[in-house]
């Protein structure tokens, strides 16, 4: 397999990976019933920004504008590694390793009519950033993003690597 297609399947890992982690996300909201926080949806953001990136990015590879990709690839890595750090941020606050933010409330939605506002008032459950609904293996929904962004980043990383590392191959010729 050459440098390109190992950077190929690399962007396409983090394509298909990110849309694994957010409809995951879409899901347990959805069907689930965990109501996120503000700093959950927050966290939502990267994969909103970064997935379509990295589809431009495996577009412009097909059409051998190497160069370009390998910079759009380095933005989806800051925007995955940018969501890394949130993650943390809010399993650390969870853990009571550090204050999580003082305005952090339920995303819930707004009521269909007048008629029922005293009504969702009264069922309204705010959501805390800094208390974990769901673990698993010790991880809550933040650790476990912290876990994904981190290797989206990764996987971003290394095909920018490979497409420079393709560039930057010298032919000597006799």
């Amino acid at each position: 397999m050459t440098q390109d297609q190992w950077a190929r399947n690399s962007a396409g890992l983090v394509l298909l990976g990110g849309l694994v982690v957010i409809a995951t996300a879409w899901g347990f909201q959805l069907i689930g019933g965990y109501v996120p926080c503000k700093l959950c949806l927050e966290q939502r953001i990267p994969y909103y920004a970064g997935l379509p990136l990295t589809a431009l990015a495996l577009i412009l590879m097909a059409q051998g504008r190497k160069t370009l990709a390998m910079l759009v690839l380095l933005g989806v890595t800051a925007i995955f590694a940018y969501g890394t750090g949130l993650g943390i941020y809010q399993a650390g606050a969870e853990w009571s390793f550090w204050a999580g933010p003082s305005d952090c409330g339920g995303g819930t939605t707004a009521p269909a009519s007048a008629a029922n506002m005293l009504q969702a008032l009264q069922s309204t459950r705010v959501v805390s950033c800094t208390e974990a609904s769901w673990r698993m293996l010790g991880l809550s929904f933040a650790g476990w993003n912290a876990v994904a962004s981190a290797g989206l980043a990764a996987f971003s990383l290394l095909a920018a690597f490979l497409l420079k590392q393709r560039g930057n191959k010298v032919t000597v010729s006799a």
